[in-house]
């Protein structure tokens, strides 16, 4: 049972523009969901984003990049068990955890496949579906792919969320501040410990589905020479910069976010979006990275 409102907003959860999207409950193995979806009526077979929030937090923050895309593409932005609204299982989730809920999210909207994009810990999330599930999932979009090595120790991963902070819009508190205090510190604290574990960039290169990584020059969390290094010679996988982003990059730069996936899902040359904030630089496209390609493949895009 699905049940639908229009961008209502509960107790202490901060206010977003949505304009595409409308706030709606689902149950998911017996316990309520909250999440967002596409106020537009799309025909059966549409294809379908669902984005995936970071840990401790609530999917709000992922609201500006999806609000962009929901009058396109069918849009889904799950609270995922334990998260915002929904209802907490009694228990911290694991990342395969998540990967189950999210399947399951699935199943009870009647979804057969989708595009997952993921901020930090939904990364991890996508990546873990996808491993599990890859006949569900159309492409993965990995945005700030936080967890792993580079994380620890993981007071060394918390000095790093801490420098991010200082990074973000100041807009970000009024979202993750009230988010983490209802998900708790020591919840997070053993979320964080799990995040810093996981096999990040060995999982993803075992993923098969085609895979679009997004990273931002400012991003304490991520080593960009870690996953560029570790995915070289993966053919469908494809890295993308963006100068002067953080780690938030769906809540601060989402004009920019928006166009970039627009571009990959209608499999068309990378170029960037110059009326928005930051400066795209390509990586790597269809295993090529740039450098290989041409000296200017970097700024004017490549195929």
């Amino acid at each position: 049972m699905t049940v639908t409102g229009e961008g209502q907003h509960g107790k202490g959860i901060a206010m977003v523009d949505t304009a595409n999207l409308k706030s709606s409950w689902v149950i998911v193995d017996g316990l309520p969901v909250h999440f967002w979806q596409s106020t537009a009526d799309f025909p059966p077979g549409a294809p379908v984003l669902i984005h995936l929030h970071g840990f401790g937090i609530s999917g709000t923050y992922m609201l500006p990049t999806a609000d962009l895309l929901a009058g396109d593409y069918r849009t889904f932005v799950p609270d995922l068990p334990g998260y915002g609204r929904s209802v907490h299982p009694g228990k911290v989730l694991s990342i395969p955890e998540l990967a189950k809920a999210l399947l399951s999210f699935m199943d009870a909207l009647d979804i057969d496949k989708a595009t997952l994009v993921g901020n930090s810990m939904g990364c991890l999330t996508a990546i873990e579906t996808a491993y599990e599930a890859p006949n569900r999932i159309e492409r993965l979009i990995l945005v700030s792919a936080a967890g792993g090595p580079n994380n620890r120790p993981i007071f060394k991963g918390l000095a790093q969320l801490s420098i991010d902070g200082l990074r973000e819009s100041p807009r970000m508190f009024t979202i993750a501040v009230p988010d983490y205090r209802r998900f708790g510190i020591i919840n997070a604290f053993r979320l964080f410990w799990a995040m810093i574990h996981y096999p990040t960039v060995e999982r993803a290169t075992e993923v098969t589905v085609p895979t679009l990584a997004v990273l931002g020059s400012r991003d304490p969390l991520v080593n960009e020479a870690n996953i560029v290094n570790g995915t070289r010679g993966n053919s469908t996988f494809d890295l993308i910069r963006i100068d002067g982003a953080a780690h938030a990059i769906n809540y601060s730069h989402p004009r920019k976010l928006a166009h970039l996936i627009r571009q990959y899902l209608a499999d068309e040359p990378f170029a960037d979006d110059v009326t928005s904030d930051g400066t795209l630089v390509i990586l790597r496209r269809h295993g090529i990275d740039a450098a290989e390609s041409s000296p200017d493949a970097a700024t004017t895009g490549i195929a």
